[in-house]
């Protein structure tokens, strides 16, 4: 480790990273079908600039993959450090912007543009230290890997995934640094910033169930429609298990730190099951309820449901597309059980993406202490707390060859400005500000681990 005064990013440094960060808005990498080769040759190129090599590597035609390394000045037999974003992102309904959603408008103090927070700011971010690290010459003990994947929206088959089975020697290390983290939020008058230390595994299901056929003049009660609908009920009154994971255990605790003392005796029974659903609906804040809600239970929700083809006949099959989330400590197998037993009897369940729920050791690396000081330094006032993530990211790919993962893609929020609202939300925006404190944050974590 170095001592953090001998190199920190200057206003030069920040800005090419909002730079970067807008000229990759522009690219629209809307995933389906993806198109990421456009955002992959702009972070090559960046980083040619900066001196070092990068590969450009497809999985399928445009589905691009940008690898970059940043070599040690003196090897020391230490193992990477992986720093990785996804370069696709989520589709966009124009209507409800304000701004255009691949315009990359900077209005209002804030970047505006689908993956400005998811996330394309972290890739922003990371080619313009790398890319300065490399020109000043900063001395390092251990290589710092740049991998900007394909597809991590649509489960990193073409990204993460495919780098992981295909070239792990370009992308194996000790760390993984990415989503999941790194935002900061507001409780009461406290302001916390969280790290992902754990998430939850998927199981993505069709979930099938088969009724008479007939005419549609002629109503069925026993319907493959009317069973479908009755069993989609079941799911949304009954839900799925609660059950209490370490991580949420030490987020809660960290929470209540300092909370006036109806908080801080109110927010341990989230881990009770039979409280925790209740005390959810009286939250005045539903977007914090539902999130904290996923961080508490195993999840099914509804996304795509399919069924006949006439108006005038009724179907004799039924489907619907279920993502599922599973929290650490459950196994695929339980959970499907128990969405079979709420569903009913009579569905037919086909798996069609899964993979296991993510831990890290919140308590045994010393780069998370790292995180730790860097965070005690630049925010002394806002504790940096362990996180559940209740969606997926590219974590299991590599954490598969090897690496242990942190969520920390570093951005600084202002006071009424939720990081829910804008993942995958409307409106998506990043704080100039807050992406430019970003980008001394990556800067100081960086120099500090890797540095000599």
């Amino acid at each position: 480790m170095t001592d953090l005064a001998r190199f920190r990013a200057d206003a030069t440094l920040t800005q090419h990273a909002v730079d970067l960060c807008q000229a990759l808005l522009r690219i629209d990498t809307t995933n389906p079908p993806g198109n990421e080769r456009e955002a992959a040759d702009l972070c090559a190129t960046e980083l040619r600039e900066g001196g070092l090599e990068p590969v450009i590597l497809e999985s399928a035609p445009g589905r691009a993959n940008v690898v970059a390394r940043l070599k040690a000045t003196r090897d020391v037999g230490k193992r990477p450090l992986l720093l990785t974003a996804h370069l696709d992102v989520v589709g966009v309904d124009p209507e409800h912007w304000d701004h255009p959603p691949f315009g990359g408008v900077i209005a209002d103090g804030c970047l505006w543009g689908r993956g400005a927070i998811d996330m394309k700011n972290m890739a922003a971010m990371s080619v313009a230290v790398l890319k300065r690290l490399a020109q000043e010459r900063v001395p390092l003990d251990r290589d710092l890997i740049f991998a900007g994947v394909a597809d991590e929206e649509a489960g990193c088959k073409h990204g993460s995934f495919w780098l992981a089975d295909h070239h792990p020697e370009l992308v194996r290390s000790e760390f993984a640094l990415g989503e999941g983290g790194g935002f900061n939020m507001h409780l009461g008058n406290r302001n916390f910033f969280v790290v992902q230390v754990a998430e939850k595994g998927v199981c993505w299901v069709k979930a099938r169930v088969r009724g008479e056929p007939g005419h549609g003049s002629l109503p069925r009660p026993d319907s493959s429609v009317h069973k479908l609908a009755a069993g989609i009920e079941r799911l949304r009154r009954r839900g799925l298990s609660k059950r209490v994971t370490p991580v949420m255990r030490d987020f809660l605790a960290a929470l209540a730190e300092g909370q006036p003392s109806a908080v801080k005796a109110l927010l341990p029974r989230l881990l009770e099951p039979p409280v925790a659903e209740h005390l959810l609906r009286l939250l005045p804040d539903q977007s914090v309820a539902r999130a904290l809600g996923a961080m508490v239970a195993n999840t099914a929700s509804p996304t795509v449901v399919r069924a006949g083809s006439k108006t005038n006949v009724i179907p004799s099959l039924a489907e619907v597309d279920i993502d599922g989330r599973i929290l650490p400590g459950t196994t695929t197998e339980e959970f499907l059980a128990e969405l079979q037993h709420v569903l009913g009897p009579d569905f037919e369940l086909e798996v069609t993406n899964a993979w296991n729920p993510m831990v890290t050791s919140p308590r045994e690396s010393g780069f998370l202490d790292c995180i730790h000081e860097v965070m005690a330094e630049r925010e002394p006032d806002a504790p940096l707390v362990p996180y559940l993530m209740p969606g997926f990211t590219d974590a299991t790919a590599f954490t598969s060859i090897g690496a242990r993962w942190y969520g920390f893609a570093p951005v600084k929020l202002p006071k009424g400005m939720r990081f829910a609202d804008m993942f995958h939300g409307h409106n998506e925006r990043i704080p100039v500000d807050g992406l430019r404190w970003g980008t001394e944050t990556l800067t100081d974590l960086l120099v500090r681990f890797a540095g000599v």
